[in-house]
């Protein structure tokens, strides 16, 4: 059908770019306490939790972690396939979302988090 047209046309150069360039993602911890490191293909990650959160990566994605001193830890993804790229930052950040009020959380290098005033003392 000619509706699919513009898909498959997407899909395809999405294709062609991850294999000639290839895809990158950078996830930036932001909080006290906050930390990533890997073996392999496995990511362990520190969010706070009572404990460490294991993540098994698919073979095509290459992952890399960062971490400096008073720097965020970062998790640098890099795979040809956007889609399933997409898909682990998302499952990654889905461990701990940023919150609107302290900013902590996994986010996108880059991304812009919408802040909220926390409790304003009111008057009595």
């Amino acid at each position: 059908k000619h509706a699919f047209h513009g898909l498959y046309r997407s899909l395809v150069h999405n294709m062609v770019v991850g294999v000639s360039e290839g895809y990158k993602k950078e996830l930036e911890l932001v909080g006290v306490g906050y930390r990533a490191s890997n073996q392999g293909n496995i990511i362990e990650l520190a969010l706070g939790y009572t404990h460490s959160i294991f993540i098994q990566l698919p073979p095509e994605v290459k992952v890399e972690t960062k971490s400096e001193r008073n720097k965020n830890p970062l998790i640098i993804l890099e795979s040809c396939d956007k889609q399933l790229l997409g898909q682990v930052c998302s499952k990654i950040r889905s461990f701990r979302k940023p919150e609107p009020y302290k900013g902590k959380g996994i986010k996108f290098v880059g991304e812009e988090i919408r802040r909220k005033s926390g409790k304003s003392a009111g008057a009595k």
